[in-house]
């Protein structure tokens, strides 16, 4: 079968190789991939691949081989998964804990743009709670993980601010329902929760905007660079803050899969898809993914899609 590795080189990040089809474990199901989503993270990892790295985390394809032990979805049935990895392929074994069945009405496109931003999405308003009536401010907002929070939040009844780097990009959110800018420094707080993604030095400026005894929420470090949190400037900002550091691994992941499946055939959450193409297309989408020239989610399709 074809499958998509990592070069080393950042101008072209991946090439097919022709590689051995995946033998699954008893507790997994083989997934014929029509659709996987490639995550501005995976971009990082591919500009020095550890040995043995096979990108893709996010797929959505038909079970060909189901489960031995029994477990997940049969053959014949579509699905959305989130392997541990591999997913870049035209087959991946996934464990069937990380599988969940799809809707008649969702194609393997929006399917493949849930995974890892819808999941990150859900685990990261459950971390901030109850949203109704507070005033949240998100920052690296127009990617795939600010959409989906954007649309879920706004929602959930939450007073949302949302910062992008260009008008462009903040265009989708507004209609959402977000208030943007474009600049931390622009955001009129205080507020009582703060989703923070970008670190650098744009962390402790949405720290000072939180109300005393809120929460900062650190889920990203979009710009690369460190944090540094000064002791005595914090004195002169609010009180009894709380950062809590977040990542949204940890499975199984089904059951997050298929509220989103859910969410989306209710028509309460819409996929922001900025680019759909064929997977010979992977390397160069790679590179305007990482560079951020895509609005939210980008799409690979493979087979006839190549």
């Amino acid at each position: 079968m074809q499958r998509l590795i990592p070069t080393g080189d950042a101008a072209r990040p991946v090439a097919f190789a022709e590689v051995a089809q995946p033998t699954p474990e008893p507790g997994e199901a083989l997934i014929k991939v029509e659709a996987f989503a490639p995550n501005r993270g995976e971009t990082f990892l591919l500009e020095r691949p550890r040995p043995g790295l096979l990108p893709g985390k996010d797929i959505a394809g038909l079970v060909v081989q189901a489960a031995a032990d029994g477990s997940g979805p049969g053959i014949g049935t579509r699905v959305v998964g989130h392997p541990a990895q591999g997913g870049w392929a035209e087959y991946v074994a996934v464990p069937t804990p990380s599988l969940a069945v799809l809707a008649d009405g969702i194609d393997s496109v929006r399917a493949a743009a849930l995974p890892l931003a819808g999941i990150t999405a859900l685990r990261l308003l459950r971390t901030a709670g109850s949203l109704a009536g507070r005033r949240v401010l998100l920052t690296g907002a127009s990617g795939g993980v600010g959409h989906y929070v954007t649309e879920l939040a706004v929602g959930a009844g939450a007073e949302l601010t949302v910062v992008t780097a260009t008008r462009v990009r903040g265009e989708r959110l507004a209609e959402l329902g977000a208030q943007v800018v474009h600049d931390v420094t622009a955001a009129q707080g205080p507020f009582d929760v703060v989703l923070e993604s970008t670190g650098g030095p744009d962390l402790p400026i949405a720290l000072s905007k939180v109300r005393p005894g809120g929460l900062l929420v650190w889920f990203g470090q979009a710009s690369r660079s460190p944090v540094t949190l000064d002791f005595f400037e914090l004195l002169g900002g609010p009180e009894r803050v709380t950062i809590q550091h977040f990542h949204y691994a940890g499975a199984p992941y089904g059951p997050d899969l298929a509220a989103l499946v859910r969410l989306v055939e209710r028509g309460r959450l819409h996929p922001e898809i900025g680019r759909i193409a064929g997977w010979a297309d992977t390397a160069d989408t790679l590179v305007d993914l990482r560079e951020r020239r895509i609005r939210g989610k980008a799409v690979l399709l493979t087979g006839d899609g190549r």
